[in-house]
């Protein structure tokens, strides 16, 4: 039987010489030889993919200090990608100062992204003037823009999404949650630990009021990461999910599964385009909070 199988296979394969490797096993270490138990690893490994596979990280070029990793994995690529996107898409669309006089789709994308964050600001941070508002643009056009464009780019097949990954979004977080607590400290001086007294609170509430309005605070900087990363990587799940069901449906010799396709085809084509709704929202979610955050530490108790 083994023979038979083996003699079909090998007329319809062009992997002769490792077909008949795993025949020359069989015959001399049965069931138990290296090469048949390879060729099931192989088998298996490539039949029972986990929809978490498409966010592996893999070290492209490896590189070791001691007990330090610094190697150059495919999330380095794929942000290197990502910056150089960005770059090179600006430059091209606003060469020659500025652009078209009439300015075309490309332009009006550019100036909407550019447009975006000044008004965002404006309407989110109060009481402050409008040129110290704009020393916040740079950091948080930037932080946008980089979202932005990783969460679409994330949405290319056979690409890495960066944002998928609760370390990366973690250290993006606690740096802007850094940088907020060190302007509320230059704007306020030690006044801004205030935020965690409100005023006319009894003494002796105080101790208990001070901790429950530290912890919450401090949990800000894990809600950013958290909520950006939970969103991304469990609609990229729900995707592979959904897509390998429909695939393997569709290639079922069965008249029965063939007909029965579709529903889980436009299951996945809907979840597409909420992904993708999810990939701008996400991004417009993130700078929002940062700006809440950065009126809370400027302006304290002033907007109550």
């Amino acid at each position: 039987k083994i023979t038979a199988a083996v003699e079909a296979l090998h007329n319809d394969s062009d992997n002769i010489a490792f077909l008949e490797n795993i025949l020359d096993d069989l015959v001399k270490n049965g069931a138990s030889g290296e090469a048949y138990q390879e060729a099931l690893h192989l088998s298996a490994s490539f039949l029972n993919r986990s929809p978490l596979d498409q966010f592996s990280i893999l070290p492209l070029i490896p590189m070791k200090i001691g007990n330090l990793y610094f190697s150059f994995t495919n999330p380095s690529l794929f942000m290197l990608f990502t910056l150089s996107l960005v770059l090179l898409f600006v430059h091209f669309v606003t060469k020659k100062g500025g652009g078209n006089s009439v300015p075309n789709a490309w332009q009006s994308s550019v100036e909407l992204i550019y447009d975006f964050v000044p008004n965002l600001v404006n309407e989110q941070i109060g009481g402050l003037s409008r040129n110290v508002k704009q020393k916040f643009f740079p950091c948080i056009s930037v932080t946008f823009t980089f979202l932005l464009f990783r969460n679409l780019q994330g949405m290319i097949p056979y690409s890495f999404t960066v944002t998928s990954h609760f370390i990366i979004t973690l250290g993006l977080s606690f740096s802007l949650f850094i940088g907020i607590t060190i302007v509320g400290f230059q704007k306020n001086g030690f006044h801004f630990l205030s935020f965690s007294l409100p005023a006319g609170v009894p003494l002796p509430l105080a101790p208990f009021l001070v901790l429950l309005e530290l912890i919450p605070h401090c949990f800000r900087a894990l809600s950013l990461g958290i909520r950006l990363f939970a969103n991304m990587m469990a609609g990229h799940s729900s995707v592979k999910i959904l897509s390998g069901s429909a695939w393997t449906m569709l290639c079922m010799n069965d008249l029965f599964y063939f007909i029965g396709d579709p529903g889980p085809l436009f299951i996945v084509l809907a979840l597409t385009g909420l992904e993708l709704g999810v990939a701008i929202s996400q991004a417009h979610v993130f700078t929002i909070s940062i700006c809440i955050y950065l009126n809370d530490a400027t302006n304290l108790h002033q907007n109550a």
